[in-house]
């Protein structure tokens, strides 16, 4: 019986895609940089993808994420790369402008209130997810709200999920489960902490990490014959 769900946000709930993409364009034209093609947003989210990882092994810092990833991205397109970090701040603000829910998972997690205890756990930064929980409603639903920053560790750390428990209280791990997009961070976040795991793949991509999934799942409507 599962009484506790950890939701990820980006790439699970909500479509970061589609918000990522959005917001760099929007910044683009702000800034005056030309146009930004698919095939520069590609290259763009490969190199992210890249930095969050090594976020996740420890390796760099959360700063060094936000603003390196920008300096190796206009680095390679020719781009000054002196205006990473201003760009930044403002692609954080910018990313909470595009709700795009996943597989309608706002009524997911309305029809679930009250029958199990729902709470955000998410890398994302505080000013990037707040905008984003407020503004798609997500937020008013949950019993709880988990940023890495605020905690002081990140996914898939065994300390982020002991303060998470630590601060929800009475809690059995073998009753818990973690619904999330990334093997690297939410499933093998969950390994560690001991509690059930769930990975959202709409993309049917095949499993590389060697991490142990409980479930997986191509829609988040699957959820309920899990809960059931």
């Amino acid at each position: 019986m599962i009484t506790t769900v950890l939701w990820d946000v980006d790439g699970t709930l909500l479509d970061f895609a589609a918000a990522e993409k959005a917001a760099i364009r929007k910044l683009f034209e702000e800034y005056h940089l030309g146009e930004c093609t698919d095939e520069m947003l590609l290259r763009y989210s490969g190199i992210n993808k890249t930095y969050w990882e090594r976020l996740e092994r420890g390796e760099i810092t959360k700063a060094e994420v936000l603003v390196g990833r920008f300096q190796e991205f206009f680095e390679q397109e020719g781009i000054d790369s002196a205006i990473a970090s201003e760009f930044n701040q403002k692609y954080q603000i910018c990313l909470g402008d595009t709700i795009v829910y996943h597989d309608n998972s706002f009524q997911i997690v309305k029809s679930l209130q009250g029958k199990v205890r729902q709470y955000v756990v998410s890398n994302g930064t505080i000013i990037a997810q707040t905008k984003k929980l407020n503004r798609s409603g997500l937020g008013a639903l949950m019993d709880g709200i988990f940023l890495s920053e605020q905690i002081g560790a990140e996914k898939p750390n065994l300390e982020f999920f002991d303060k998470v428990f630590e601060s929800i209280g009475e809690i059995d791990r073998n009753q818990t489960i973690i619904i999330g997009d990334s093997l690297t961070s939410d499933i093998c976040g969950g390994n560690r902490a001991g509690i059930i795991t769930c990975w959202y793949n709409p993309e049917k991509t095949e499993k590389r990490e060697h991490v142990h999934v409980d479930y997986e799942i191509t829609d988040l409507h699957e959820v309920y014959r899990i809960l059931s």
